[in-house]
């Protein structure tokens, strides 16, 4: 139900994104109701009806998928447009849905914009149609991104549980037979590496926030909360986060952790040429380093994350994504059936894993000899989807966004990215996204718990 404040609240997503959604019910002309749950009759007339579905994403190879699904339901046509990365996604999701033409029925959509989609009901409860019986299929964290007490909001496609990637050749130079266990014999080895190699253990970037939330998210730290309706929960500047901050703080004050922008050709440079010994990464990580850094290939090796308290097995997120269907689709069921299948089919998750580069969120798949088995060459013969597959069940489930991503990015860049980069004061300056965050909530009709 809309709550008092809609009005102003949809005018954050104005602000945020320079567009507004406007909302809708999910349409029954497949016969199906917003609260009904659909009936197997209902989803056998919908699937042997001539109908045509646009899916927008960004995989590379989803097209094998997608034929898979309308080989078992031949009257389904569906048009896959790629539509380019999550930000470019969100911005032309939202344009076609307010002009209310061209819109996508089903669209992939990362787990930090499901909150400022479903603000606007832009979102259809995927509840009746069967998307709460899929909670099993998945693992408890890329589950809890998607569901909550008020429905379910998209399914999951992939994600990114943080691992780490070193240079064993570089940690061998220092004396260094391992990767560092616990984040305090972290530090200890970044003076070891630079002391004897003049790499830095790591790089910690200004202008990517989400890594950060990553590092957060390892720690047990809470930032957002988020369940939906006009009440957020904002402490980016908790005791806990400035214990984290601080400790990267320390770490680039000393000059043993580097502040390059990433994903920059300074920063390609960096991998490749080892000024950086290691890299806390997703599981997306190991593919990215293999296309981008293949001259490095042997001297590479995953392990766990450091842990933040010793005898502990505790990962964070860093990115992923899911496939959410629009209220305004006419063809809900079979929508929805399209998200299932992708995302849930055997075969689907495992081309979408060993062919398409994503990492896997359901049980079956991660546990899937097919994936887990395959030994890497760039890593030394190492079998990293295995050791990843393992940190994918370590993730925090319980962590969530705001429903206003934009501006919470571009604020962390005004404030604590600026630190980072100018090497400052990196822990104040949580203090001033604090207030911007909370300001900014305010100013657009949410409650700030």
């Amino acid at each position: 139900m809309r709550t008092r404040n809609t009005a102003t609240l949809l005018g954050a997503i104005a602000v945020a994104a320079a567009v507004t959604l406007t909302g809708c019910a999910p349409s029954a002309s497949t016969g199906a109701t917003s609260t009904d749950p659909v009936s197997q009759a209902d989803i056998d007339k919908a699937l042997d009806t001539e109908t045509t579905l646009t899916y927008w994403t960004w995989v590379d190879g989803i097209q094998e998928s997608v034929d898979a699904f309308t080989e078992a339901h031949p009257k389904i046509t569906v048009n896959v447009v790629n539509v380019g990365q999550s930000a470019d996604s969100v911005a032309k999701v939202r344009a076609a849905l307010q002009s209310g033409k061209g819109f996508p029925d089903v669209f992939q959509v990362g787990y930090d914009y499901i909150g400022s989609f479903r603000q606007t009901d832009s979102l259809l409860d995927l509840t009746p149609y069967g998307g709460a019986e899929l909670a099993d299929e998945f693992t408890e964290s890329a589950w809890n991104q998607v569901a909550d007490d008020e429905g379910v909001w998209a399914i999951p496609q992939d994600s990114g549980p943080l691992g780490n990637l070193y240079r064993e050749d570089i940690y061998a130079a220092a004396g260094l037979d391992a990767a560092p266990v616990t984040y305090a014999d972290f530090a200890v080895a970044a003076e070891t590496i630079k002391s004897a190699t003049g790499s830095y253990i790591t790089n910690m970037p200004g202008n990517d926030m989400p890594q950060w939330i990553g590092s957060l998210w390892q720690a047990g730290v809470k930032p957002f909360d988020y369940s939906g309706g006009d009440e957020v929960g904002i402490e980016v500047n908790s005791e806990g986060a400035k214990e984290v901050f601080g400790y990267w703080q320390d770490l680039i004050e000393k000059d043993l952790v580097s502040v390059d922008p990433d994903f920059t050709d300074e920063f390609y440079q960096g991998l490749s040429s080892g000024k950086y010994a290691s890299w806390v990464v997703p599981a997306w990580g190991p593919q990215f380093l293999t296309g981008t850094v293949a001259d490095t290939a042997g001297l590479w090796r995953a392990a766990e994350a450091p842990q933040w308290n010793e005898g502990e097995s505790i990962s964070g997120n860093w990115g992923g994504s899911s496939n959410a269907v629009t209220a305004k689709t006419e063809n809900p069921i079979a929508a929805y059936e399209l998200a299932d299948f992708v995302n849930t089919d055997a075969e689907s998750t495992l081309h979408l894993a060993n062919d398409a580069s994503l990492f896997p969120t359901t049980v079956g798949t991660l546990e899937s000899a097919e994936f887990t088995d395959a030994e890497s060459d760039f890593f030394g013969g190492q079998q990293v989807n295995k050791l990843y597959a393992e940190i994918a069940t370590t993730v925090d489930p319980d962590f969530d966004f705001l429903p206003f991503t934009e501006y919470v990015n571009t604020s962390f860049n005004e404030t604590v990215g600026t630190a980072i980069t100018d090497r400052g004061d990196i822990v104040g300056a949580l203090d001033d996204w604090q207030d911007k965050l909370v300001s900014y909530a305010k100013q657009q009709g949410f409650t700030v718990k």
